[in-house]
């Protein structure tokens, strides 16, 4: 008898009249939404404009959501075109299905085209984002919890997910892959922020450390799981995936800081721009401010000068009389 468990949800819609409400699409754009405020933030601390992390944004996501779902539907491709499937299915992103190799990958492409809109460094742009990307991936991944997928191998450990009978799975107690995926993404968060302030990353460090500490931890959390999935050698797909960008990760690190150490000067040419413009005005209203001063008190003066000769004159007027 299990004594303890992390019930599952008994559907993941909640139908709003003729309104869907699915909660997979909302872990996704809750966690769009976190990871572009809190890459706002700080944006704006390394001397950029309020408001063009979202500008860039637009771009980004939708190419990180095709990508995303590109991958899964590569990789997982049985799933779709097999005999008995139907492969309209695979344009259904709200029922799972999103690989964040594919997300990351062509995301970068579309977070590209905006900052070469905006004349601005991507690599600044992404370390900015870094941390924001792992607390999205944290939220994002309880929509894996909503849907009961993903789960990793049967347990009896007091932290069990119940999972319940349906179309491809069995019922039971298994591993939360998606909690410890989660709970490794706001650790990896947490890393990035702390390294980035005690090292000053720069030129896309903060993100090639997000990308190879992300994948450790993938690494493991894949090899519990037990979901379909292809193997080269006896070993998962995204093993292999996570083991590859991980290298190409920490290469990156260790090259960039040789070719180019230290951090961006100047992230957003432009907010630099609008600040020195903003000093140039405040000097000339202290000018203009210090300009009226001196002209009031010349005029005080000339006025002073103008009447003495009359009170002079009224006194010698007085003595005379």
């Amino acid at each position: 008898m299990d004594l303890a468990y992390i019930p599952s949800p008994s559907t993941g819609v909640i139908d709003l009249g003729p309104i869907p409400l699915r909660g997979y699409a909302f872990c996704i754009i809750i966690g769009v939404f976190v990871a572009v405020w809190f890459g706002n933030k700080r944006w704006i601390a390394r001397g950029g404009r309020a408001g063009t992390v979202a500008d860039i944004a637009v771009w980004a996501v939708p190419f990180g959501l095709v990508g995303g779902r590109l991958y899964h539907v590569i990789t997982d491709y049985q799933l779709y075109f097999s005999d008995g499937e139907n492969w309209v299915d695979a344009f259904k992103i709200w029922q799972g299905g999103l690989g964040i190799w594919g997300a990351i990958a062509l995301g970068a492409v579309g977070a590209w085209i905006g900052c070469r809109r905006r004349g601005i460094p991507l690599p600044a742009w992404a370390d900015a984002l870094a941390p924001g990307i792992a607390f999205a991936q944290a939220i994002g991944r309880w929509g894996n919890w909503f849907n009961q997928e993903l789960y990793g191998k049967p347990t009896d450990l007091p932290w069990a997910l119940k999972i319940s009978e349906g179309p491809n799975r069995v019922a039971g107690t298994y591993h939360p892959t998606f909690l410890y995926e989660s709970l490794w993404c706001v650790g990896v968060a947490l890393l990035v922020i702390w390294a980035d302030r005690r090292f000053k990353l720069g030129h896309g460090r903060a993100f090639a450390l997000y990308v190879a500490a992300y994948c450790t931890g993938r690494a493991w959390i894949e090899y519990m799981r037990v979901d379909e999935a292809h193997h080269i050698l006896g070993v998962r797909l995204n093993v292999w995936t996570a083991v590859i960008v991980f290298v190409l990760a920490v290469t990156y690190i260790v090259i960039s800081a040789k070719v180019r150490p230290g951090r961006e000067e100047v992230v957003e040419p432009g907010a630099v721009e609008a600040a020195e413009g903003v000093e140039d005005a405040d000097e000339g209203a202290k000018d203009a401010d210090s300009g009226s001063a001196s002209d009031a008190d010349g005029d005080a003066g000339r006025d002073d000068e103008a009447r003495a000769p009359g009170r002079n004159g009224t006194a010698e007027a007085a003595k005379n009389g």
